[in-house]
């Protein structure tokens, strides 16, 4: 029986949206099982710069990149200077996303289109650039997204943000099919509440035990309990993994709605 790890040593790492939260949390993670992490952002600069430094004062190896992970000509940009500077990403972890808050009957096609661009296209884009790097250098890889419970259990007020991460777990499958002969995994991971800065602003004035009550687990996800399963998914423990979209939501996708 073979023994699997979590070495990712000389491998490149690009991380969208590395700034803070669930994607610092993940570069952290991988650099320091000896990854070389490119932490991309599109406006926190002094964000990424400072995830950085906390990787490289703990003796990893970090590089912040500033680009839109929706806009083409940023992709391109992007993942160019990667290749140049590192070699072939290794693995990819779409975390950047948009989000809008329009109901249904209020949200227009310009909004449709933002957000299909930045929480799809982008992706799409990336993912195949990133899948032309391994093939061309015959490396294995792993493409992982980062999806939400909102795909499957949605709530008012995010038709568009629902309609585009459940396209984006319907991508995953598909390119997981396409790109298993390269040996390229393809997977998800969809987090339920996890407390980062923007959802402690976000949930600030109606109290957090008005959302800690419906999760089985009472408490809400650490964004280090979601990079485990990212760098899980992306190691050779998981190398028979591919299509997969893993919940990590402390049990609320499997909570029955109706009267207890």
């Amino acid at each position: 029986m073979t023994n699997y790890t979590f070495d990712f040593t000389n491998q490149t790492v690009l991380i969208t949206g590395g700034s803070r939260g669930i994607g610092a949390a993940t570069a952290q993670l991988f650099a320091a099982a000896g990854a070389r992490v490119v932490i991309n952002y599109r406006a926190d600069q002094s964000g990424a710069e400072q995830v950085s430094a906390e990787i490289a004062a703990a003796g990893g190896q970090a590089m912040p990149l500033q680009g839109d992970a929706g806009h083409e000509d940023d992709v391109r940009r992007m993942m160019a200077t990667v290749g140049k500077q590192w070699g072939p990403v290794r693995v990819l972890v779409h975390n950047a996303s948009a989000i809008d808050r329009s109901p249904f009957l209020e949200a227009t096609l310009d909004a449709f289109d933002g957000m299909f661009g930045a929480n799809v296209r982008g992706p799409y884009l990336m993912s195949q650039l990133a899948a032309q790097q391994m093939v061309a250098q015959g490396t294995p890889g792993s493409i992982i997204h980062i999806s939400t419970i909102l795909a499957r259990q949605t709530i008012q007020k995010r038709t568009l943000y629902a309609a585009t991460k459940g396209a984006l777990e319907s991508l995953t499958r598909a390119m997981a099919l396409d790109l298993a002969p390269h040996n390229i995994r393809v997977n998800a991971v969809a987090p339920g509440l996890i407390y980062t800065q923007a959802l402690r602003d976000g949930i600030a004035a109606l109290g957090e035990e008005n959302f800690t009550k419906y999760i089985p687990f009472k408490r809400f996800g650490d964004a280090g309990e979601l990079a485990s399963v990212v760098a899980f998914l992306s190691s050779d423990a998981a190398s028979y993994i591919t299509g997969a979209v893993i919940p990590v939501d402390g049990g609320l996708g499997v909570v029955e709605a109706g009267p207890k």
